[in-house]
């Protein structure tokens, strides 16, 4: 699914760009979405689960250290489901965790023009694209059926 997302937001990851990784988790996605946006781009990399960006954290600075020590990815602990607005707006965000309803949240950290990948649902699940225009105008569309986990917090998991 990796693959699949990058090619989707792959518009949107140019050199030069800045993204939102959502449950960043292991930092794997994130590396990745760095690779592509280059020495001037940056990746910020968000999990609500401390231990697992502690351990993410260790492996991105082993094997990219200079990609954290640059700024190009930074990962924290944070409830993603609010994104990161400190750093907002960004070119794309992609989501690895089910939203049960619209993310509207993220969608408002996107810049004009940019793209939001995320799964939506609770039961029924699918891959939508949100594509905010250069007017602010936002369209969605569906991609496929998936299964992720939810979008929650450390209370819930």
């Amino acid at each position: 699914m990796h693959g699949y997302a990058l090619e989707n937001l792959h518009e949107y990851l140019q050199p030069g760009m800045r993204a939102l990784d959502v449950g960043s988790g292991s930092g794997y996605l994130t590396a990745c979405m760095a690779e592509m946006v280059g020495d001037n781009g940056r990746i910020v990399g968000v999990d609500h689960i401390p231990g697992l960006v502690e351990d993410s954290k260790r492996v991105l600075d082993r094997h990219y250290s200079e990609w954290m020590q640059s700024g190009r990815i930074k990962v924290l602990t944070g409830d993603g489901r609010k994104g990161y607005p400190d750093e907002a707006p960004y070119d794309s965000i992609h989501v690895g965790a089910a939203s049960s309803h619209v993310p509207a949240e993220l969608i408002a950290q996107l810049k004009s023009p940019g793209r939001l990948f995320v799964p939506v649902g609770s039961f029924s699940q699918n891959i939508v694209v949100y594509d905010k225009d250069c007017n602010g105008n936002v369209k969605e569309h569906e991609i496929m059926a998936v299964r992720y986990v939810p979008l929650t917090d450390p209370e819930k998991q």
